[in-house]
């Protein structure tokens, strides 16, 4: 079993706020490899009928444990009312440590009638990160990380087995989006996901995809809605300070992982021309790690001067531009930006840098990092 110590660590840090972390993500990136790497937990596989049972009176079962005993709840959204169960432990079992895993955020599903607010902390599980890939899971080929994908499973086969996303997404619509949010026209529903991971870090124009998947434009919303709560897609909106002249309205939709990416566009190798657009994916899910994606966006003006992502936070705004060879990173758009917004630190990130280090270009430093580095920096 491969050690997954960061995202521990996130486990961890998260009963030290609350009494539930709801671990979430995408099926098959892990979370029940993570609830059994706890210590002395008591696991529980809500999908076994015999799950149901035990926790058909959670005073009872609950009231069994010892105190301060780590309880994992696996899949706890096939339960019949699993935010019953869970406010239950955190209210009147407060010592006990509760792990709940899901394919989809807690709130704005229909089997929720409670989001648990102020009684969980929300732990994102995404696709194996860049440095994880390196250091835990011995994997230093990035062309083999952009075109297999972060899903451990596909990451570690022998060879790339296509019929693995084909699978995935039959088994994504028939167990997360069909019973949580009842949506029955599946042909309809894979379509517009295969079209949006196509056209994965573009920006989204509803109009074009009801015309493209020949439905109408509310149900394009809804059924991209349904794919960013069960963690298929991921939205980052643009940043927007009060210049008219920069892009406020279209997000950037960027699709959860490369490997799918990569199976919806007929990719089986990657080229040059590819690696780009598939490394910006990789960026980011270290900005959504280390950020949760709070505060988390890309900059354009109307002149198509864009900025990869922008982070606000306190101390400014920080620009973090996506390159796979530092030479080439031109500082045009950065300079427009730090017009407007001078306070902040301006990262380029590349896969191949150990070791950070500033470069001056013009008025700007800029600070060339790895992924690493980024993660440790925010």
């Amino acid at each position: 079993m491969i050690e997954r110590p960061y995202w521990i660590g996130r486990v961890l840090g998260g009963w030290k706020k609350r009494p539930v972390v709801w671990l979430a993500g995408v099926r098959r990136a892990g979370k029940t490899t993570i609830a059994r790497m706890l210590p002395g937990a008591r696991y529980v596989n809500c999908d076994l009928p015999s799950a149901a049972r035990h926790l058909e009176d959670p005073e009872l079962f609950f009231g069994a444990q010892r105190p301060k005993s780590i309880i994992v709840l696996d899949e706890v959204h096939r339960l019949p009312d699993p935010s019953r169960v869970l406010k239950i432990a955190a209210d009147e079992y407060p010592g006990l440590r509760i792990l709940a895993t899901g394919s989809s955020t807690l709130a704005a599903t229909r089997k929720f009638r409670d989001a648990l607010t102020g009684r969980k902390a929300v732990v994102s599980l995404l696709p194996v990160l860049w440095p994880e890939c390196i250091d835990e899971f011995g994997v230093r080929d990035l062309d083999r990380r952009l075109l297999r994908g972060g899903l451990p499973e596909a990451l570690l086969g022998t060879t790339r087995d296509e019929s693995f996303y084909a699978e995935w997404m039959d088994s994504y619509y028939a167990r997360d989006i069909q019973e949580l949010f009842g949506i029955r026209h599946r042909a309809g529903f894979l379509d517009l996901l295969r079209l949006m991971l196509r056209q994965s870090g573009g920006l989204a124009d509803y109009s074009a995809l009801a015309r493209e998947c020949d439905v109408n434009r509310l149900t394009v919303k809804a059924h991209l809605e349904a794919m960013g709560i069960a963690y298929a897609l991921f939205a980052v909106p643009p940043f927007h300070g009060g210049s008219r002249r920069e892009i406020v309205r279209r997000p950037k939709v960027y699709g959860f992982d490369t490997g799918f990416v990569a199976f919806a566009r007929g990719w089986n190798e990657i080229r040059d021309e590819d690696r780009g657009l598939l490394w910006e994916h990789l960026v980011l899910d270290v900005l959504r790690a280390s950020t949760e994606g709070e505060g988390l966006h890309f900059w354009r003006d109307k002149s198509d001067r864009e900025i990869d992502f922008v982070v606000r936070r306190r101390g400014g705004i920080d620009a973090v531009e996506c390159k796979i060879n530092p030479d080439r990173f031109e500082p045009g758009a950065i300079e427009v930006f730090r017009k407007l917004y001078p306070r902040g630190r301006n990262f380029v990130v590349c896969p191949g840098v150990d070791e950070p280090y500033d470069r001056r270009m013009g008025k700007l430093i800029v600070r060339i990092v790895g992924c690493r580095e980024l993660m440790k920096s925010l």
